[in-house]
């Protein structure tokens, strides 16, 4: 093998692992943006880490009802908007994912995650998800954006309270 197909090859390997971050960094930061949903956030912000053209939708029969579906960064900013008001929806909400999966070709990129999601509601009560999330992404000006979003409930539970005063059971010490 040559030095420039060696170098050509590094590159190429570069050029993945940089995309592979870009995308987990925008992943992250619309989790972050959907955990303090309210009236101040950025809404242009979370708008801006979808393509032009991008849909997100609910998937499976839960989410499906619960979700619906919206084409296009405009009808998704506007089903975001619905959120933001005061008081917050979520007095509580955070998102954790697991099980990673990103696969980078070329201008796009298939991505999944497990995602967990404790919250508690304005109205009243809490919720224990959990979500396969399917998610395809596409370099937009040389931005990586989602470009497809899919959310499937895998359960979904009330909870009564997150925080007890009870004590932790640790093991004794001598």
């Amino acid at each position: 093998m040559t030095v420039e197909q060696q170098l050509e090859q590094l590159e190429q390997r570069l050029w993945q692992f940089e995309s592979e971050y870009a995308i987990r960094v925008c992943m992250n930061r619309y989790m972050e943006l959907c955990d303090h949903l309210g009236v101040n956030s950025p809404l242009d912000e979370l708008a801006g880490l979808f393509t032009e053209d991008a849909v997100w939708e609910g998937k499976g029969p839960r989410y499906e009802k619960a979700f619906g579906g919206y084409r296009g960064r405009e009808s998704i900013k506007a089903m975001f908007a619905t959120y933001m008001v005061d008081p917050a929806h979520f007095v509580l909400n955070v998102h954790f994912l697991t099980s990673e999966l990103i696969r980078v070709r070329e201008d796009h990129a298939d991505a999944t995650w497990i995602m967990l999601q404790t919250s508690t509601f304005a109205s009243g009560g809490s919720h224990l998800n959990s979500a396969r999330l399917s998610v395809k992404f596409a370099s937009e000006g040389g931005v990586w954006r989602i470009a497809h979003f899919q959310t499937e409930n895998l359960f979904s539970r009330p909870v009564t309270f997150w925080t007890s005063s009870a004590e932790l059971p640790v093991p004794t010490t001598r």
